[in-house]
């Protein structure tokens, strides 16, 4: 233990001591995410060595700040377990933000009672910045925090907010655009598409994106939007195999509404991609678990969080909201492989 009167150990010193990066220590005393077990053995053993103590309390009173960040989903509290994509973004920026050491502060306001509490405890100076993920347009969430002056960047485009709110965004559309141009050059002579909820900035871009292929005049009927839900997928496959039952090629906003469809093209006798080719959107954990494996535009999560981290910690600096769009990836698997 260190001597009484002696200067407090500190995460350089425990980063010496055991050989390591001070970012291996401070994502070790933010959870653990990313750190080896060998790693972890010789952090403990260094904090023990040296007696250092986490003292945020400490550094919020001398710097004036809450000294962690809020992650801010604006969704029901059951698609933070669903949808494999929130979680995603959440352990990237919990990494991006132990470098800074920093903790994520997990809120979900996805119902009227939910974004009052949120708001007071946001509002109350108890984290001194958001990432704000999967925002509706419309949200009160977005003016709120931009009326009470939080430092807040966005995934994806806040809309009606872009020139007053940093963001972070996928190209919804270049990517839309690419999918669907794939899905026609893999055989797809009858094509539509299910697309997110319009309210989203990722269901007006991937929408828009495949339109533009398609061309001028455009059945817009082909296009039945869903709310990023497998339940949401399955609906929107059915609607469309009424509707529209010469379909033969099937665009998705998102994989986890492509799992629900390609289940309920199962059930109405569609094979895939037999009958009917089918790409999704974001590469995530579901595009590994249809059968046959899913075709699909890869997100770069880990980008889009480490610069949503960014470009947060320069506002929390008083710099000038701005935005970054980030290519996506065609990711060609087995539902527009036909033999």
């Amino acid at each position: 233990m260190p001597r009484r009167g002696a200067k407090r150990p500190t995460i350089r010193d425990v980063a010496e001591r055991a050989g390591v990066s001070r970012g291996t220590v401070s994502r070790y005393l933010n959870g653990g995410t990313f750190v080896s077990p060998q790693a972890a053995r010789k952090v403990e053993k260094a904090i023990a060595a040296t007696g250092y103590v986490a003292n945020h309390s400490a550094r919020s009173l001398a710097t004036g700040r809450a000294g962690s960040i809020g992650f801010l989903l604006t969704e029901p509290q059951q698609l933070l377990f669903e949808d494999p994509n929130f979680s995603t973004l959440y352990r990237c920026a919990a990494a991006a933000l132990a470098e800074h050491d920093l903790p994520l502060v997990l809120m979900v306001a996805g119902s009227p009672s939910e974004r009052r509490q949120v708001l007071r405890y946001i509002e109350a100076g108890h984290v001194d910045g958001v990432l704000l993920v999967s925002s509706h347009e419309g949200n009160p969430v977005v003016k709120a925090l931009l009326d009470a002056r939080v430092p807040t960047v966005a995934c994806g485009r806040p809309l009606g907010f872009e020139d007053r709110m940093g963001y972070v965004a996928a190209d919804d559309r270049g990517g839309a655009r690419t999918m669907t141009r794939h899905l026609l050059d893999a055989g797809a002579r009858h094509l539509a598409m299910i697309a997110g909820p319009a309210d989203t900035s990722g269901g007006q871009e991937r929408r828009a994106g495949f339109l533009d292929v398609l061309g001028p005049g455009a059945d817009e009927s082909l296009v039945v939007p869903a709310d990023y839900t497998r339940e949401g997928g399955a609906r929107a496959a059915r609607s469309l195999m009424e509707t529209h039952p010469e379909t033969d090629g099937l665009f998705v906003a998102s994989d986890l509404m492509a799992a629900g469809a390609v289940e309920e093209l199962r059930r109405a006798g569609r094979r895939v991609p037999e009958d009917v080719l089918v790409g999704g959107f974001d590469d995530s954990s579901f595009a590994l678990t249809t059968e046959p494996a899913l075709t699909t535009m890869r997100q770069p999560f880990r980008r889009i969080s480490a610069e949503m981290v960014r470009l947060l910690l320069e506002a929390v600096e008083g710099q000038d909201p701005a935005a970054v769009i980030l290519p996506t990836t065609l990711v060609v698997r087995g539902s527009t492989a036909r033999a």
